[in-house]
């Protein structure tokens, strides 16, 4: 692997893969995503290389099912326009997409919330719709136990010593989103991984959903975060009734949206045990804390 991801390796790159572009400016896209550096070229595509080992194939995932899925759905996606390959020191897959205009919406915040619940739930209606025959699983597809794989209650005690959180009041609320029913029905597709920074805005309105390396199959219930990472509850029943989701599921995602902010708030805070967890993420950590915030309110 490259020791550094920057636009030398970008230019190096497409002058060896794909010359007809490698004259074009390149300029990094700061973000707080973890798993792909982001470069936009030009003024009409960008460059995406995985930055993280888990994060391989995702380029691959993306080529293969978009194309199919971007048609079908209400709210503009990436389109993959070139695929590069191993090569100039850097060696995972990589690919070249339209360039979608806008900023993420940690960056530039949704303002018309009401506009962004009715075009999420209506962005996942439409991408649930979708025949789902030979999708691969999503890592957010299966139940939430699947995902955290028992760092929930450690991470509860860690906040809970930090001052951060009353760990009987949460542990309760895990004990009732581990009580509901597993979801039994086909899978179908989810986006996996839609928050704020996988949101575009333009003037305070959503108008993009990016990075689908976690697209994939299962139950639809991680892709209602949103109700809890990003809208309000005024705003969270609009969502729900464009989603077009049952109660069943509904729960499932608020208990989505309790397990996956404790858990990455600490992973992702400055709570964990120096060398437990990675560089932090002040971006990631601060969604996170919504989300579990926002769906503890929620709880009986």
């Amino acid at each position: 692997m490259a020791d550094e991801i920057d636009a030398a390796l970008v230019r190096r790159l497409l002058a060896a893969q794909f010359p007809r572009w490698a004259g074009l400016e390149v300029r990094e896209v700061v973000s707080a995503g973890t798993d792909n550096a982001v470069f936009r070229l030009g003024d009409e595509l960008a460059v995406r290389l995985p930055k993280a080992p888990w994060a391989t194939g995702q380029i691959e995932k993306e080529r293969r099912w978009l194309p199919r899925l971007a048609p079908e759905l209400p709210l503009p996606v990436p389109v993959p326009v070139g695929a590069g390959v191993p090569g100039e020191g850097f060696e995972r897959p990589w690919g070249v997409y339209a360039w979608l205009d806008g900023a993420d919406a940690w960056a530039a915040p949704v303002t018309d919330l009401a506009h962004a619940a009715r075009e999420l739930g209506r962005f996942g209606v439409a991408l649930r719709s979708v025949d789902a025959t030979g999708g691969p699983p999503s890592f957010r597809g299966g139940p939430v136990t699947d995902w955290e794989r028992g760092a929930m209650r450690p991470s509860v005690a860690a906040l809970a010593a930090a001052g951060l959180l009353d760990a009987d009041a949460v542990l309760a609320a895990w004990e009732e989103a581990l009580a509901l029913p597993a979801r039994d029905a086909d899978p179908v597709w989810l986006h996996g991984d839609l928050l704020p920074g996988n949101l575009l805005t333009r003037d305070g309105r959503l108008a993009a959903v990016i990075d689908f390396g976690g697209l994939g199959t299962g139950d639809p219930a991680a892709d209602l975060l949103p109700a809890w990472t990003l809208l309000t509850a005024a705003t969270r029943p609009l969502f729900r009734a464009a989603s077009r989701v049952d109660d069943a599921t509904w729960a499932r995602g608020r208990g989505w949206a309790l397990c996956w902010g404790v858990v990455t708030d600490f992973y992702y805070g400055d709570t964990a045990a120096p060398g437990t967890a990675p560089t932090p993420n002040p971006v990631l950590a601060a969604v996170a804390r919504r989300s579990w915030t926002e769906a503890l309110a929620e709880f009986t």
